[in-house]
């Protein structure tokens, strides 16, 4: 838990089994002469109809990591392109709308009666912004 990071936008269930994970790989490896010597694909025991068990089953989450991995990275990629595609406004009204940077998301009418503007030129900023990460985004797409 002291390394676990809620900034990185990644869920605490998917870093726990990761840590987890490694923790059983290193337990078992610091026990081995060497890292070739246990598989996450051995058979650690069989279930009750005989079928063999493997380290992989009993650790086996619903959280892909691959997927995780892509969330994280498009969430890297989001914070990089609020910093240098939108204006210092834009960024606001997006941060605010949709609970970035460890907020809340607010309404409309909530982020106009905070930045003392109207509903409709939130709505307008918003649509804007979303606009001009979409092409970023797009951008950065082709460029791989």
């Amino acid at each position: 838990m002291n390394t676990y990071d809620p900034g990185k936008n990644i869920k605490l269930s998917s870093y726990a089994a990761r840590c987890i994970e490694n923790e059983i790989l290193m337990f078992f490896r610091s026990s081995k002469k060497s890292a070739q010597d246990i598989s996450i694909n051995e058979p650690i025991e069989s279930d009750k109809d005989g079928n063999a068990l493997t380290l992989m089953d009993v650790l086996a989450s619903e959280d892909n990591i691959c997927d995780n991995l892509e969330c994280k990275i498009r969430a890297e990629q989001l914070y990089r392109f609020l910093a240098v595609a939108l204006s210092p406004r834009e960024r606001q009204v997006i941060e605010l709308r949709y609970g970035l940077c460890n907020r809340l998301p607010l309404t409309q009418r909530e982020v106009a009666d905070q930045l003392h503007i109207s509903r409709s030129y939130v709505s307008r900023i918003e649509k804007r912004a979303l606009g001009l990460l979409r092409r970023e985004f797009e951008r950065g797409k082709r460029m791989q």
